[in-house]
């Protein structure tokens, strides 16, 4: 059983290759295939009993109203007798009869083309005629013709194509396929309903983790897709109920925690100087850098909004203050303007986030911004130490830190690149890190358009 799953895998990845990406397309496909099979098998049935089984009556009439007129034709054959009969077979039979005395059938298997028309008739010639005999049914639009070899000459006979083939068979078909392409459309309208709203759903909830303004989703469609929305806006509702408890919590946390960091300075700061004194100093702002970053990690981007942002003006602002504190960076960007729904203060603070990063452990900054597949990216390089290949993840985690031994004025407290790709990752973008150009580390920021 294993071993057949396992042969039958590369079809079945093939197949899933073929079929639809969409669930409208999906669906439609689940729909028409039944009634295509089931067309199928009803045209097959149709033929093998109906078409096959009319056709060869008909062939079997025109068979034995031609054997009848042979047998009344008169022996000696004489031109008075065959007008007689000529005459009852034109009139009841509707066969046009024409005898020409002492012609041979030619030789000439090419004149007969075998369809399901001509292979009925002959067999039918065959079983009532008992002659030698040719079918053309090609030369004439709306006739077929028979040349039966007699004892003196040939008998031609020309009857109208419609007695041996039915019309039926092309309603049958035509019925089908109307049948068919109304019940497509309508399959079609009722599945693209009862997607619209499986999409509005997507749609929301891509919205909302991108930190946008999402209002209540309004349950509509199917049943389970109304279960799928309103638990959607019961989530939506708890994460905003959990974000704005933090948020009240910190704001609370904010403030207890400054103040007794104000006293103590106020008390060092009267205190005088002695080395013990600058050390407590040091120790305290050293404190209340550390309190402001993890308020800031946790706070997270607080009520901001997002807003349309010329993305490459919001980068340049960020390179000109990175200049202005000493900073050699360049910057270069494919478009003059790209408009980007952002939260505006909170991309400047991840890619400040970034540069100021950079700016502490290379000499060097260049900022690329291009726009790729539906996305804009931004690359930092520079030509620092960088950071080794099996560390570039641990050092998005909070408080973590390459060097702990390093004093915090030049390693920081370890929350930098967390807070840029929790700030990325909330526009739906990412941050990763890889090797530079210019040696160092690379740091590409993704936001999409």
């Amino acid at each position: 059983m294993d071993a057949m799953v396992k042969s039958l895998h590369p079809f079945l990845q093939a197949l899933e290759l073929m079929l639809p990406r969409s669930l409208l397309g999906r669906s439609i496909m689940i729909i028409v295939t039944p009634v295509v099979m089931l067309q199928v098998v009803s045209a097959w049935v149709f033929y093998d009993s109906h078409w096959n089984t009319v056709t060869r009556r008909l062939a079997q009439s025109v068979a034995g109203d031609i054997a009848a007129a042979i047998r009344m034709m008169p022996h000696p054959i004489s031109e008075e007798g065959n007008s007689h009969v000529f005459r009852i077979a034109r009139d009841t039979m509707r066969l046009q009869l024409t005898y020409k005395p002492g012609d041979i059938l030619p030789n000439d298997p090419t004149i007969m083309r075998q369809n399901l028309v001509d292979r009925q008739l002959t067999d039918a010639l065959e079983a009532r005629v008992e002659r030698p005999f040719i079918i053309d049914s090609r030369s004439l639009q709306d006739l077929v013709e028979i040349h039966v070899q007699l004892p003196e000459g040939v008998l031609q006979v020309v009857v109208a194509r419609r007695r041996l083939f039915s019309s039926t068979t092309y309603v049958f078909f035509l019925w089908m396929l109307g049948t068919s392409l109304v019940l497509l459309s309508m399959a079609t309208l009722f599945m693209r309903r009862q997607v619209r709203p499986i999409k509005r759903l997507a749609q929301a909830a891509d919205d909302f983790g991108k930190g946008r303004d999402v209002g209540e989703f309004v349950l509509d469609g199917a049943a389970e897709v109304e279960v799928a929305g309103r638990a959607f806006n019961q989530m939506r509702a708890r994460i905003r109920r959990q974000i704005q408890q933090r948020t009240e919590m910190l704001a609370g946390v904010s403030h207890d925690l400054r103040t007794p960091l104000t006293r103590m300075k106020l008390q060092l700061a009267m205190m005088g100087q002695a080395p013990a004194i600058e050390d407590l100093k040091r120790d305290v702002d050293d404190m209340e850098r550390m309190v402001n970053a993890y308020l800031a990690f946790a706070r997270g981007e607080g009520t901001e909004q997002p807003t349309d942002v010329d993305i490459v003006a919001a980068v340049g602002d960020v390179v000109s203050g990175a200049r202005r504190e000493g900073a050699r960076i360049g910057f270069a960007a494919t478009d003059d303007a790209l408009v980007v729904p952002l939260r505006r203060d909170a991309f400047r603070r991840a890619l400040t986030n970034i540069v100021a990063n950079a700016q502490r452990h290379a000499g060097r900054i260049d900022v690329t911004l291009n726009r790729r597949r539906g996305r804009v990216e931004i690359m930092v390089d520079d030509d620092g130490p960088g950071v080794p290949a099996d560390k570039r993840e641990d050092v998005f985690k909070p408080f973590f830190r390459l060097d702990p031994s390093r004093n915090t004025e030049t390693g920081g407290v370890g929350l930098g690149l967390t807070i840029a790709r929790d700030i990325l990752r909330s526009h739906g973008g990412d941050l990763t890190l890889g090797d530079s150009p210019l040696g160092g580390l690379r740091a590409v920021l993704q936001v999409p358009v």
